[in-house]
């Protein structure tokens, strides 16, 4: 693009950054964010022009509104949470629903090839774990094996695994997003049979109440890392008016962002996994409870909150 083009589409914009004063740190990082984008294009492509200089200064005067005192740099973790985290649930949310949608079709996939192929389930889920659910569910115990190992053991056995998972699904996307597709098809056909297989033994509802007190944030977050990863290769395949590269750059750091920012979510689900649980008995409410208390903070977190903010810094 050509730097009149580019000055031309965007002056407006830069001037209202300029002199349009606000101390709403949601705009604040909202204009940091844009302009630190279109920094990075001129300095690619006009790297000794008056453009890149004047958006340079625009760029250090948002950067010191922003972080101006001691005070506000001890927020700077309060307003990743707040502000940044779910601004980019809504710039990317197309991704997130991408990443929902493979994942549904592939527990569809898993769940009908279960419900056809008797073999399928021990294929997907293992001789051992299947002929071991078989001896509890004859004991009346069908989720022991929540059960078998200590709290403390099983956290970090589970913390360690899910975090690993999630990082590999989003660091796979920079293979032309390929990556997280392969890995939300493969957890996704893991997932449905899994379901299946409990369902058809009768004990559906009781899976549901159980397994997914952990299951609702784990499979959300590997849902999220997955969008995440098509974010990485969303600036590969379509850079639009920056080079490749710059693109791929901005793009990796915004899903860096969202694939760490999941880390405290997979802790808590290993948490949630590891010591409530193994409490198979536990009253029907409570069960109840977790769970929908956990899906009400994603939908909100990921989905609601997010569309709030965004509408508000547009108003500011």
């Amino acid at each position: 693009m050509r730097e009149a083009l580019f000055v031309k589409q965007n002056s407006e914009k830069w001037k209202m950054y300029e002199h349009l004063q606000t101390n709403n740190p949601d705009e604040l990082a909202h204009r940091f964010i844009d302009i630190t984008n279109d920094l990075a294009y001129a300095k690619t492509f006009y790297p000794k022009s008056r453009t890149t200089a004047y958006l340079n200064g625009i760029a250090s005067v948002l950067h010191q509104a922003i972080y101006k005192n001691k005070k506000e740099e001890s927020g700077r973790f309060i307003r990743y949470w707040k502000y940044e985290l779910p601004l980019l649930f809504y710039k990317y949310r197309k991704q997130i629903l991408y990443s929902f949608i493979f994942f549904f079709i592939s527990c569809s996939i898993g769940a009908l090839s279960a419900k056809y192929d008797d073999r399928f389930v021990r294929l997907i889920m293992g001789d051992g774990y299947v002929n071991m659910t078989n001896e509890n569910i004859a004991k009346g115990d069908p989720f022991g094996v929540y059960k078998k190992t200590g709290e403390f053991e099983m956290f970090f056995q589970i913390a360690t695994n899910n975090v690993w998972v999630s990082l590999v699904m989003f660091a796979s996307g920079v293979i032309f997003s390929i990556g997280p597709v392969f890995f939300l098809l493969r957890n996704g056909i893991m997932l449905g049979a899994f379901e299946y297989y409990f369902f058809s033994k009768g004990l559906g509802a009781q899976s549901i109440l159980v397994i997914w007190i952990h299951g609702t944030l784990e499979i959300l977050s590997i849902i999220i890392a997955g969008g995440a990863g098509l974010v990485l290769g969303h600036g590969l395949l379509f850079p639009k008016t920056y080079t490749r590269l710059v693109a791929f750059k901005n793009s990796a750091k915004d899903a860096t962002k969202i694939a760490l920012g999941l880390v405290p979510i997979i802790l808590l689900a290993a948490f949630f996994e590891s010591y409530i649980t193994r409490h198979t008995e536990m009253p029907i409410w409570l069960s109840i409870s977790i769970l929908a208390g956990s899906l009400i903070f994603m939908i909100w977190y990921v989905v609601i909150y997010p569309i709030i903010l965004y509408k508000r810094t547009q108003n500011t």
